[in-house]
């Protein structure tokens, strides 16, 4: 449903590090040390925001920090019905400052709760878990949600008939729980599952080929290209260009302790 992270970045001087954060489920971050400077993917800027807040997106999101601590908490599609009160997406592609913004303003007293003088990361966890208990609520369509949820990250689902089919709904119900829950409608949803396992089988191969790496459900490597650029705004080998430490360090953190490398390749229970 959540899955919740600690993540310290050292920086050395006065330098800062710039990051690119790939297409994701919905996510709030809350840092210790601004000024962090946010772009998202719809261009908007946050600058010096100690709590940074996204909704569910297909493309890039930018950081600029000078390192410190933060603790994020993403949200996948249940946690999303369960702990928000507004469709995905309508926040879709989305980054706002959590505090200024009633989607989220619901979180936003974590950022004074967290980051206090001798609390420690068990401390600090326990109080995230208890806040997200308090907003937490059920939902009619938990089960619906984690059947569309097991099927999206099931590589054999390339298509939307197959996609409504194993739901057992028809593809205009299918795309009301997507647009709901998950944010996009269900054939853009298809397209990010498998532009993200090519590109983490990229980052996590040792001799980063992209001709080795590319879905089979694409045509031809033409066709990977365009859809790169589609979500990514670059090419393949401008993004194979980019520096991202705080990026790739996460992905193979996360792909040694939970299987898999990216929060958009995790199945419904994390």
């Amino acid at each position: 449903m959540t899955a919740i992270t600690r993540i310290d970045v050292t920086v050395h001087g006065d330098q800062a590090i710039a990051d690119h954060m790939q297409p994701e489920w919905a996510s709030i971050r809350f840092f210790a040390n601004p000024p962090v400077d946010v772009t998202g993917p719809d261009g908007s800027v946050i600058e010096g925001t100690r709590a940074m807040a996204a909704g569910p997106t297909t493309a890039p999101t930018q950081y600029h920090t000078h390192g410190g601590r933060l603790w994020g908490i993403g949200l996948l599609p249940l946690g999303w019905a369960r702990l928000m009160q507004v469709d995905a997406s309508d926040i879709a592609n989305t980054v706002v400052d959590a505090a200024a913004h009633p989607a989220w303003s619901r979180f936003a007293p974590l950022a004074d709760m967290l980051f206090r003088d001798g609390a420690d990361d068990e401390q600090e966890y326990r109080l995230i878990v208890q806040h997200l208990r308090s907003l937490h609520r059920p939902h009619r369509d938990t089960d619906r949600i984690v059947q569309a949820h097991r099927a999206l990250v099931d590589h054999a689902t390339v298509n939307v008939a197959e996609f409504a089919a194993k739901l057992d709904l028809s593809k205009r119900t299918l795309e009301r729980l997507c647009n709901k829950h998950f944010g996009f409608p269900p054939a853009v949803l298809l397209r990010r599952q498998r532009l993200m396992r090519s590109l983490m089988d990229y980052m996590l191969s040792t001799d980063r080929k992209w001709s080795e790496v590319i879905d089979g459900s694409y045509h031809d490597q033409a066709h990977f290209v365009r859809e790169f650029h589609s979500f990514m705004g670059m090419s393949p080998r401008d993004y194979a260009a980019l520096d991202t430490p705080i990026l790739d360090a996460l992905i193979r953190q996360r792909s040694e302790l939970k299987g898999a490398a990216t929060q958009t390749l995790e199945g419904p229970d994390g």
